[in-house]
């Protein structure tokens, strides 16, 4: 993996403020696992309140925490002053979203004045086996805050 120095040597507590102040993810029940410069992990676990018709987790909220560990990857790295707006993402959804708990890792690849590109992935753990569930590819811009 890359190793990335941060702009701001006080990073992580910007990411955690920055976690903590967005709405979705405390709805979701998504938690912080891991901050590091360019790479952020993001717990969900397992709600019946998101599942869709078959039982599984919704695509919507596994996109979005895989969503927001790619965005504060990029988040990590950027100076003071800042902050993060998604420009696009794909996803792949590689399997269905069964688990206990779901975990979005985020991780810079290209880090950039203004657009930073990322990937994501999102695994699911059950009964001691894991899966990966989901795949993205995602371009996060800085903006002014």
């Amino acid at each position: 993996m890359q190793k990335f120095d941060p702009l701001n040597p006080d990073f992580e507590s910007r990411v955690r403020a920055g976690f903590a102040a967005q709405p979705l993810m405390r709805t979701l029940g998504a938690t912080l696992a891991k901050i590091a410069p360019g790479e952020v992990h993001i717990e969900l676990p397992f709600s019946a309140a998101l599942t869709q018709g078959n039982g599984y987790i919704h695509a919507g909220a596994i996109t979005s925490i895989v969503d927001s560990a790619c965005g504060y990857a990029a988040f990590s790295l950027m100076p003071v002053g800042t902050s993060v707006l998604t420009v696009e993402f794909k996803v792949n959804l590689i399997n269905p979203a069964k688990g206990d708990r779901f975990v979005a890792i985020g991780k810079v690849i290209k880090p950039g004045r203004t657009l930073s590109v990322c990937s994501g992935e999102v695994t699911a753990y059950a009964n001691g086996a894991t899966k990966l569930i989901a795949m993205m590819q995602a371009t996060m811009m800085q903006v002014s805050a």
